[in-house]
């Protein structure tokens, strides 16, 4: 097949994997690239270029699939490398195309305007894979190895960097038809040890992280045949749905989630990694009797022994245990119930009046729309773990940590799935970081409800030091008039400031068609009965 220019090329493999909406910024790197989206897709022109990576990975998460963003060369490559960075922690699939500097001056080190030192050796720092198209005859190769690599597990962001002399270029282009590669799967005497051990456990928990979420099927299944008690980590929420009685939820390091931990039986950890912010740096006991699924060869073992590891695929592993499956003891599933009643109540209470607005957004979402969480602390304390997820498709979030990411992961998702609500749940000091996507919610006009909670600064951070510390650095910042702010941005505008407004301002939000931004006034509002400070250890004289 030619192809007149890489711009023709680049919408042709993107057709080919589903995706419709692209994100990026014009540059003179990238300029067939972007006309050529423009005219075929739908390219939305974001305010930077992180935000445009955030977007295309809520993008594909939203659709359980892959996103696309175009950025340009040097430093707007340099500027989507932490988004990068977000993409490679959570394993989400991202195929980002950055521009280059002409062939013949690549790697010259003149100072070509827009060059930048190995460039290609930063992104494959950040990405699961990093390329240069050679050739005009090249790149679609190069592009479709890349969203392989991305869509593969554990998966991850593919970049690829195309001098803007080949883009111009006309193109030849092969179909390729190389067949995928087969994953891994644990041989028959590994899975007959881990079901013989199985077959044993009558208080058996089984946690599901984020290599789980394709597998929810057979992860219900085995639930239900077992009767364990469900733990997920935050990237597992949704594989099975929250209203299950068996869903504990993200509430591992919880008294009772401890307590179920240390009288099981028998673990199964599925696809997650835990994390130190989801074991208490490592400091949670689990079962010495642990069978650990995963499709990552380095994560066995990596963090906890287990007595069987079954390197695989999470669907087809579950699915050879569950002939091994037998009931829990009495009263082992109706303890999981009651666990799962008991962490909700009590988190439920301490929030004190944010959880009308967690209520509210419950009753207001319909089972599938995407809640979008920045780092802050309604996310941190109940957005990851209070407010209910029944898909994985609706859990969106920076599994990497770091604050800024959720409106643009908001954008994204919201133009994922056009039809249903969106809610960006972000703080003030979040927000700031790239405060004029909102321009891009006022051009797009996506249905999407940003929910900022305005406590005037950092407020994880203030609570830190509040409580360890002398005196407050670096954490009260100065907070726009969110009101004035959404009229200079034509956006609509509603404002939170007692439990009693959650409900109807909420509703009236997520029932719109169009975006609107929702101030939740902290100090109006009121605190909570415990301030909120993450699970990190501060020295203590």
């Amino acid at each position: 097949m030619r192809y007149a220019n890489g711009g023709d090329l680049l919408v042709a493999v993107l057709q080919e994997l589903g995706i419709d909406t692209v994100f990026g910024i014009v540059s003179v790197h990238n300029l067939p690239l972007v006309e050529a989206v423009d005219r075929a897709l739908r390219f939305v022109p974001v305010r930077h270029e992180a935000s445009a990576v955030n977007a295309a990975d809520a993008y594909g998460r939203a659709r359980g699939g892959i996103g696309c963003a175009l950025t340009s060369t040097g430093t707007g490559a340099g500027n989507a490398a932490g988004s990068l960075v977000e993409a490679l922690a959570s394993g989400t699939s991202v195929l980002h195309v950055t521009g280059q500097v002409e062939a013949t001056f690549l790697g010259s080190g003149r100072g070509f305007i827009h060059e930048t030192k190995d460039q290609l050796g930063m992104l494959r720092a950040v990405s699961a894979y990093a390329a240069t198209v050679g050739s005009a005859q090249d790149a679609g190769r190069v592009l479709r190895e890349a969203a392989r690599a991305a869509l593969a597990s554990p998966g991850g962001p593919a970049s690829v960097e195309w001098p803007i002399d080949l883009q111009y270029a006309a193109q030849s282009d092969a179909a390729d038809t190389v067949p995928e590669a087969a994953g891994p799967a644990p041989g028959a005497p590994e899975l007959a040890a881990a079901g013989a051990l199985l077959a044993t456990a009558r208080r058996p928990v089984i946690w599901a992280g984020g290599g789980a979420v394709r597998a929810g099927a057979e992860l219900a299944a085995l639930v239900e045949a077992t009767g364990a008690a469900l733990l997920t980590s935050n990237s597992g929420r949704g594989a099975v749905p929250e209203d299950h009685p068996q869903v504990v939820g993200n509430f591992a390091t919880t008294p009772a989630g401890r307590a179920l931990l240390a009288d099981a039986d028998v673990l199964v950890s599925v696809g997650t990694h835990f994390r130190s912010n989801e074991t208490a740096d490592y400091g949670l006991a689990l079962p010495a009797a642990h069978i650990q699924i995963d499709v990552d060869a380095a994560a066995l073992g990596r963090v906890y022994p287990a007595a069987h590891v079954l390197h695989g695929d999470a669907a087809e592993v579950l699915g050879a245990l569950l002939p091994h499956a037998r009931g829990a003891e009495p009263g082992w599933t109706r303890r999981a119930g009651r666990v799962r009643s008991e962490v909700r109540a009590a988190l439920h209470e301490n929030i004190g009046p944010q959880a009308a607005i967690c209520d509210a957004l419950r009753a207001a979402l319909p089972r599938d729309a995407v809640v979008a969480r920045d780092v802050t602390i309604a996310s941190s304390s109940w957005g990851n773990r209070l407010l209910e997820m029944y898909d994985p498709r609706s859990n969106v979030f920076p599994r990497g940590g770091g604050i800024g990411q959720g409106l643009g992961m908001g954008i994204g998702a919201a133009l994922a799935a056009p039809g249903r609500p969106t809610v960006v749940i972000a703080g003030d000091g979040g927000l700031a970081v790239h405060l004029g996507e909102l321009l891009t919610v006022a051009q797009e006009r996506p249905r999407l409800t940003v929910l900022v909670f305005n406590d005037g600064g950092y407020g994880v951070l203030r609570n830190m030091q509040d409580r360890y510390a002398e005196r407050r650095s670096g954490v009260d910042l100065t907070t726009p008039d969110f009101e004035l702010l959404a009229r200079a941005c034509r956006l609509p505008y509603l404002r939170i400031a007692a439990a009693e407004h959650a409900g109807p301002v909420i509703g009236e939000a997520v029932a719109s068609d169009g975006p609107v931004l929702v101030e939740v006034d902290l100090a109006a509002l009121g605190p909570m009965k415990n301030p909120f400070t993450p699970p990190v250890k501060i020295p203590t004289a």
